[in-house]
């Protein structure tokens, strides 16, 4: 391997890492934010529960506008490159993070507040919704043939990097102030951070070449003039694979990683840094354990990693509620939960991108993230908090967990290649 390559190589992947992070910063405060204040701020004439809900609606949003993302900017990194796209989809979202820190509250401007909110939150959804596919693509189209699951990992890492960054702000402000000023004030100063770290994430892809892949089908005049069609076309069923392997991690993320922080407030009483110490602890794990799942897939192949991830996900998240009593467990049950999201989550940037084209993978790797991230993680939260209603079982939320653990099998069941990798 040349110098120049593997510095690029590098480049790549702290680009690709830094940049899903610091997006992933900017929509994990939000999940954060609806999870313990937006109820309160933006939704003031309702019941504390109904609060939850109505944040979570709006959390939802952003799931719902990622496939509009994933369609303009896919087609886009398709077209003109990955590069280029990837400054678009990080200015997007760090300046709706920031107006979100600005933005009056129900008490002060009413029901325009929540619909400001909204908008500012689809604006997010665009933005990662191109961002994904795109970070996938710079590591991996740098990175060594044989250790794709390792490199194409760097943007798998950010999301947890990107939680661990935003619940350890969030937690830092909840113990160094008063709820009362939390509430009034206090939730804005993590989202006008997103400011600086924007800045930060723009100077480092800056200084990046265009992906080797892409230059390749550029100099053969390969690329595709219509790329949405061809994937709808051309690319039904590992689409429909890559859609279906999501699943299973984005429900168990959306309730280790989000919605855990209500389930232990409202329902077992514990306080919110309590809550945010049982995020901030599994999510540490999963940055080093994501790009090791990511190395186990290139040596056992990413269908065995990521099953085992699936399996142990789904028994574990019927065992849990059986236990999730007080703040201890509640960090063990967490941890485990995000180790087994860590053995899907590692390979699956490796496994989506394997399954098409390279003249189209922007594209349709974009439509599979975004696609299964709006029945998957979109409308987990609101199921949940349904789940919490007085008198029903806590136990049916680990059987809807198990359940999406189960079609992400079948995804992996119907995806290309023995071992869903192409080796």
């Amino acid at each position: 391997m040349t110098a120049p390559a593997h510095r690029g190589r590098h480049r790549a992947f702290a680009a690709s890492l830094s940049g899903t992070a610091l997006e992933y910063y900017d929509f994990a405060i939000y999940s954060s934010a609806a999870a313990l204040v937006f109820g309160q701020i933006f939704f003031a004439e309702s019941d504390p529960l109904d609060g939850v809900i109505k944040a979570f609606a709006t959390y939802a949003v952003g799931f719902i506008a990622r496939p509009v993302g994933g369609i303009v900017f896919g087609r886009l990194g398709d077209i003109i490159g990955r590069k280029r796209v990837l400054v678009y989809t990080l200015l997007l979202v760090g300046i709706a993070t920031f107006l979100i820190g600005l933005l009056p509250g129900y008490a002060t401007i009413g029901v325009a507040a929540p619909v400001m909110l909204v908008l500012l939150r689809f604006a997010q959804g665009v933005g990662v919704g191109g961002e994904w596919g795109g970070a996938v693509l710079l590591s991996a189209e740098f990175g060594d043939e044989r250790r794709q699951g390792f490199w194409a990992s760097a943007a798998q890492v950010g999301p947890p990097l990107g939680t661990l960054l935003a619940n350890a702000v969030i937690a830092i402000l909840a113990l160094t102030m008063s709820d009362a000023d939390f509430v009034a004030w206090g939730w804005r100063i993590a989202f006008l951070l997103s400011g600086v770290l924007v800045a930060f994430g723009l100077w480092i892809r800056a200084a990046l070449e265009e992906t080797p892949a892409f230059q390749a089908i550029a100099e053969k005049g390969e690329r595709s003039e219509a790329p949405l069609t061809e994937v709808f076309t051309t690319q039904r069923r590992p689409l429909a694979a890559a859609i279906l392997a999501r699943i299973g991690p984005d429900v168990l993320y959306a309730m280790f990683a989000v919605f855990v922080l209500t389930y232990a407030t409202q329902s077992l009483g514990l306080t919110r840094a309590e809550a945010v110490m049982a995020v901030l602890i599994g999510s540490a794990v999963q940055v080093p354990l994501i790009p090791y799942a990511g190395h186990l897939s290139d040596r056992f192949g990413r269908r065995a990693v990521y099953a085992a991830g699936a399996v142990g996900g789904g028994l574990w998240s019927l065992y849990f509620f059986t236990f999730a009593v007080d703040q201890p467990t509640l960090v063990v049950g967490t941890v485990v939960a995000l180790i087994f999201h860590a053995l899907m989550y590692g390979p699956q940037a490796a496994f989506i991108t394997e399954q098409f084209d390279v003249r189209l993978r922007y594209t349709a790797s974009s439509l599979a993230y975004t696609l299964a991230g709006l029945v998957g993680g979109a409308i987990a939260p609101l199921i949940f908090s349904a789940m919490l209603r007085p008198g029903a079982s806590n136990l049916l939320i680990g059987g809807y967990i198990a359940a999406a653990c189960g079609i992400t099998l079948v995804g992996l069941a119907l995806a290309k290649g023995g071992s869903g990798s192409r080796k």
